[in-house]
């Protein structure tokens, strides 16, 4: 289990808001406008973004904990699709092991999966739930 720090209002508070990090962890041609793919990780952080703000404004409301699950796991799917096909690179007529986009993409789907594990913690809900029935009191 977790250690308490990870329970602190103010911890949930950034990892819900550094939750667009492996969202947004591509390489720079990814986001280049003539690319197919550049569309999908900024609409995957924009509804992460949307999801956190309404957790933080302390909504009661499940839709926002069910958005951010959805863009994580919409992440990982389309990491592993897109790992696939870059797996090697073309360097001087051969094809080459691509490291630093597997790795990228490791520890994208990795940090993604926390996240995903984390937000659906009870301990979590209950601490933001806990600063609303603090707030009313």
């Amino acid at each position: 289990m977790l250690p308490r720090v990870f329970f602190q209002p103010g911890v949930i508070a950034t990892f819900l808001i550094l939750q667009v990090i492996p969202l947004l962890l591509y390489p720079p041609t990814s986001f280049n406008p003539a690319s197919q793919e550049w569309w999908l990780p900024v609409v995957l952080a924009v509804l992460a973004l949307v999801g956190a703000i309404q957790i933080l404004r302390r909504s009661l409301a499940a839709w926002p904990w069910y958005l951010i699950s959805f863009s994580q796991g919409f992440n990982i799917i389309s990491r592993l699709m897109l790992v696939l096909s870059r797996v090697t690179v073309n360097v001087d007529g051969s094809q080459v092991f691509n490291v630093p986009y597997v790795l990228m993409t490791v520890v994208a789907m990795g940090f993604s999966a926390f996240l995903i594990w984390y937000t659906d913690l009870p301990e979590v809900r209950m601490v933001i739930l806990g600063g609303l029935a603090r707030k009313e009191a």
